[in-house]
């Protein structure tokens, strides 16, 4: 059984922007709770290498501080598991005993050495510094997805992934599960429905994910599919590109890292702290702060008030940041009107009111006039386009009426807009 204590170490290993096969470019110890980063000298000698973050993990030699009170490189935290993921480790390794352990029990390196290796982004974590060895079996077709309740009748065994989230999900519990998918060249994360799901919170996250597609901001293409009697939503992942020698991987970092805080700190993120690293160092600043205007908007009006700071992202290249398409778009339940969006909207106000979107219009470069012409197209897509994409999703009466005016275009929300 592995424990905090026998993994102190762990090397890192990078895709570089245009490569199919990962290089180790450093090495993690364990300090007690701080886990520090250094480059291994053979990367920083490469004529190729880049950073895995600037301003956190810069290329020079030398162990890296950790910033503010950071116990881990935000950058590398990025890479861990989520919630799912880490339970899935913890009941691998614990059983049923598993199923009271806290998540806190395991260290970070632990949960990086025990992860699958086609984790989001363009890292891996290896025991060796010099031979990779992928823990990731192949991912799952979407025909084996498809397929699972008729080959578990035969007694055809599933990859561990799928057969963990479609028939053991509700017994590992904790978080909501997920699995990777192939099909055709492209890689999906597949979301699936929960038998304790209060309402259809897969087919809610497919509608928000579509009407923000027809509200024109970038997001992740999204499908709906039935395995084994459940509603799975694949989301087309978007840091992954097929090329003839294998797959390219693509540098990301979450919103949080870019903001430089800590998983205690996440309350006090902002749309604002959000919006003035956007103007300093990504790529059409401009354009980028109006979809994020849009986003925000489109979150408040479909009722996703989980838009914490892990949930935004940006594509690294070594150089300069470019905003991913949207992703976890997913409508909370609510039991009255009002609602609070996770990030700070500005100042202190995060109130989940189109008036402190139009409030806060100035810090994402709008006038008055076209902040309320984005809030009129969200707002137009979403009517005009309700019935269409909740037919799509064969949302039944019961969950549409649920769904519209309490999450979607709530009166609280919209105000006297």
């Amino acid at each position: 059984m592995t424990s905090r204590q026998s993994n102190t170490e762990a090397y890192v290993w990078i895709w570089l922007p245009g490569k199919t096969e990962p290089v180790v470019c450093g090495k993690l110890v364990a300090d007690g709770e701080l886990v520090r980063f250094n480059y291994g000298r053979s990367y920083l000698e490469r004529q190729d290498a880049i950073s895995i973050y600037d301003p956190e993990l810069p290329l020079r030699a030398g162990v890296m501080p950790l910033l503010g009170d950071l116990n881990i490189p935000n950058c590398i935290r990025d890479a861990a598991p989520d919630a799912w993921g880490r339970r899935v480790i913890i009941n691998r390794q614990f059983g049923k005993e598993g199923r009271d352990t806290d998540t806190a029990d395991l260290g970070e390196l632990t949960y990086l050495l025990e992860s699958g290796s086609d984790r989001i982004g363009a890292l891996d974590f290896q025991r060796s510094p010099t031979e990779y060895v992928s823990r990731a079996a192949e991912n799952a077709t979407l025909e084996e997805l498809l397929e699972s309740a008729g080959r578990v009748e035969k007694g055809v065994p599933l990859t561990p992934e799928l057969d963990h989230a479609l028939f053991h999900g509700s017994s590992i519990g904790g978080a909501r599960p997920k699995a990777l998918i192939e099909d055709h060249g492209t890689k999906y994360i597949a979301k699936f429905s929960s038998s304790s799901d209060s309402y259809s919170v897969v087919k809610a996250e497919y509608v928000a994910m579509r009407l923000a597609e027809t509200a024109g901001l970038s997001v992740a293409p999204v499908r709906l599919v039935q395995a084994a009697g459940k509603d799975v939503l694949l989301i087309e992942r978007f840091d992954r590109i097929r090329v003839a020698s294998g797959w390219e991987r693509k540098s990301m970092v979450s919103a949080l890292t870019l903001l430089g805080l800590s998983e205690m700190q996440a309350r006090y993120a902002s749309y604002e702290d959000f919006a003035q690293s956007i103007r300093a160092r990504f790529t059409n600043p401009k354009k980028t702060l109006h979809e994020l205007y849009g986003r925000l908007v489109f979150n408040v009006l479909c009722g996703n008030t989980d838009d914490h700071a892990r949930n935004h992202a940006a594509f690294w290249d070594g150089r300069q940041l470019t905003l991913t398409p949207a992703y976890d778009i997913c409508p909370q339940n609510r039991s009255g009107n009002e609602a609070t969006q996770a990030m700070l909207i500005v100042g202190n106000n995060r109130y989940s009111q189109l008036k402190t979107c139009q409030e806060a219009a100035y810090l994402f470069l709008l006038s008055t006039d076209e902040a309320t012409g984005i809030v009129d197209r969200v707002i137009m897509a979403i009517r005009d386009n309700w019935d269409r994409v909740c037919g799509e999703a064969r949302l039944t009466p019961v969950d549409k009426n649920l769904m519209w005016q309490r999450q979607f275009l709530n009166p609280y929300s919209i105000g006297r807009y």
